[in-house]
């Protein structure tokens, strides 16, 4: 489809390297040239100073050393964007050749203990799918493509996040401007921070200040010119002192603009690149097109109005440079920008959160894109909604978070012959693989992403897990109790108007044999009464009896084990009927226990 995306990503990573190590060379020489004219306006100075030379020599280096830190900051944010290219291409490589886990951002203020799957199905963490997937800069594109894979979307919107992904796969450019968009902390600025800025009562009254600002700066430019050229010093003293007076009782207002601003335009900075990117381009799905439709409101083009607002937060850096804020100082420098940027945010700060919806929706997208580029083989689902039950038909179904070489793959299906499957095995047989395997397929398939299988055949489902249910010893309750307050949950969705997919690993293990046999029968006859699909796991040979007593509608499937050479060994592929052996006798003797046999006992 888009031929080898490793090959291509190793191409354009080669010529990032290279693009990185030139800008490096570039910036290490604007270095040197800005000590040089330093000590050359140094030089003059003290020449001035013994009247050897004219002051009016000091306006040479000063205006070399201005033009000098101008064209630096652009090689030093060229160099920067090379190296996130590099790292962006470094990690998708990780991601097709296995090596992601650890590489990106793991979601973990997405967890929810409480959420009916997330947790279950390895969706935030280390190593989780989001992982996996995420490639956003923007803390609002991570919390989007979050809910799209925890929150299950309607035919309509998958169909719609399909078409887009599925244009938007090819785009590699528009991926590395993304990727390559403002400064390394810029997911640290949180969306709710940046529209409380935009939309915040003004910080400083532009009117009549503004101009009382510019009248002083002025008279401190035509009293300096009046001293230098050997007028008396008094009239450009005044004006300092007058200056003086206005700018101290409102600094702490002035520095507060300038701060607030600079945190801002961390994260429009990232807007700025993409939606430039964007107003470009040119989209043939409506959901694409819809998007380049909303930034295209307000004001002129949003990416220039941001672009003037990070010149703004550019200017007020150059008074870290200490030479530079000091000559900067007469002349109310950081106060005209504090007023610039107030005026900027009272002309379009009301537009940032629709420019923050939309990137929120392209990162989203960009995110899933990357994922169909790199994995060309996998397909999108088809979601059937004219089907009269529950449905879950996958072909070749793998686990997405498993390297390609372990993977193994197996048919699945659930429909309205066979709603319920009870998997039995012994452990580590790949029981539990396979439940989550279910899940997170079906989550994938919801959020409009592709899946991992050769086909995938599913009705709108709602998904729900007991797989990762744990005790609490801080809220006082046992794992037993978890669960069955998990399995209450469940019942009562599954009386909602979407049918319930459900995954219960070892349902009901901590109680005794008899309780759980009845509780289980009990559970699952009415949850299938209510039009659900679903699988259980058990290593207990007596629930097997379950799908025996629910026949047809539920069936016996195994995985199976053997020794070889006093090691187990599994080929993890699901086969018909119940398991007729368990494992843990010959488990615990292979690992040395002490474990008698039969006639020993």
């Amino acid at each position: 489809m888009h031929g080898d995306p490793a090959e291509a990503y190793r191409t354009r990573l080669a010529a990032r390297r290279a693009t990185h190590e030139r800008l490096t060379q570039i910036d290490r020489q604007f270095s040197y040239a800005r000590l040089g004219v330093f000590g050359l306006a140094a030089l003059i100075a003290v020449a001035a100073w013994q009247q050897v030379l004219s002051s009016w020599l000091l306006l040479l280096p000063v205006a070399v050393f201005v033009v000098l830190v101008r064209r630096h900051e652009g090689v030093i944010r060229q160099r920067d964007e090379a190296a996130r290219a590099v790292a962006f291409y470094e990690r998708g490589l990780a991601r097709i050749e296995d090596r992601w886990p650890g590489t990106g951002e793991p979601g973990d203020r997405f967890r929810d203990d409480e959420h009916l799957y997330a947790n279950d199905l390895d969706l935030f963490g280390h190593g989780s799918l989001f992982e996996l997937l995420s490639i956003a800069r923007t803390r609002a594109g991570e919390a989007r493509l979050a809910y799209w894979l925890t929150s299950p979307a309607a035919p309509a919107d998958i169909a719609a996040r399909q078409e887009a992904v599925a244009e938007f796969a090819p785009l590699l450019d528009l991926r590395e401007q993304l990727s390559m968009a403002g400064s390394d902390v810029a997911a640290g600025v949180h969306e709710n921070d940046l529209i409380g800025w935009a939309e915040a009562p003004p910080i400083l009254r532009p009117i009549p200040s503004r101009w009382i600002a510019v009248a002083l700066t002025a008279s401190v430019i035509v009293t300096g010119v009046m001293w230098l050229a050997g007028g008396s010093e008094g009239p450009l003293q005044i004006a300092l002192a007058i200056q003086v007076g206005f700018a101290w009782p409102q600094q702490r207002r002035v520095e507060r603009a300038l701060h607030r601003a600079a945190a801002a335009a961390r994260d429009l900075d990232i807007l700025g690149h993409l939606l430039e990117k964007l107003e470009h381009q040119q989209f043939s799905t409506a959901r694409l097109q819809s998007l380049r439709a909303a930034i295209e409101t307000g004001d002129g083009r949003a990416s220039s109005s941001i672009r003037s607002l990070h010149q703004l937060v550019e200017l007020h850096d150059w008074q870290h440079n200490l030479i530079f804020m000091i000559l900067s100082l007469p002349f109310l420098w950081g106060t005209h920008l504090a007023f610039a940027i107030e005026a900027w945010r009272a002309r379009h700060g009301r537009h940032i959160r629709g420019w923050l919806e939309s990137v929120a929706e392209v990162e989203a997208l960009s995110s899933l894109s990357a994922f169909k580029f790199e994995h060309p083989r996998d397909p999108f689902p088809e979601i059937v909604t004219t089907a009269a039950t529950a449905l879950f038909d996958g072909r070749q179904l793998g686990h997405p978070l498993l390297p390609d070489a372990r993977c193994v793959r197996n048919d699945i299906e659930m429909s309205e012959i066979h709603r319920l499957l009870v998997i039995s095995g012994s452990n580590m047989s790949g029981k539990s693989t396979l439940l989550r395997t279910v899940g997170i397929n079906a989550a994938l398939a919801q959020a409009g992403a592709p899946v991992r299988a050769a086909s995938l055949r599913m009705s709108p489902l709602q998904i729900g897990a007991t797989l990762r249910i744990q005790d609490s010893l801080q809220e006082g309750r046992s794992r037993f109790y978890a669960e069955i307050t998990r399995v209450r949950k469940l019942a009562d969705i599954s009386r909602g108007p979407v049918p319930l997919l459900f995954l219960l690993d070892e349902l009901f293990h901590g109680t005794n044999s008899h309780d759980r046999l009845v509780g289980a029968s009990g559970v699952l006859r009415s949850l299938l009464s209510r039009g659900a699909i679903g699988a259980v796991t058990t290593h207990d040979l007596a629930l097997t009896s379950i799908a025996r007593a629910l026949a047809p509608v539920a069936v016996n499937v195994h995985f199976e084990d053997w020794f070889e050479g006093g090691e187990i060994h599994f080929d993890y592929r699901m086969k018909s009927g119940p398991v007729t052996r368990s494992n843990a006798i010959a488990l615990m003797r292979a690992v040395g226990l002490d474990v008698p046999g039969e006639t020993e006992a």
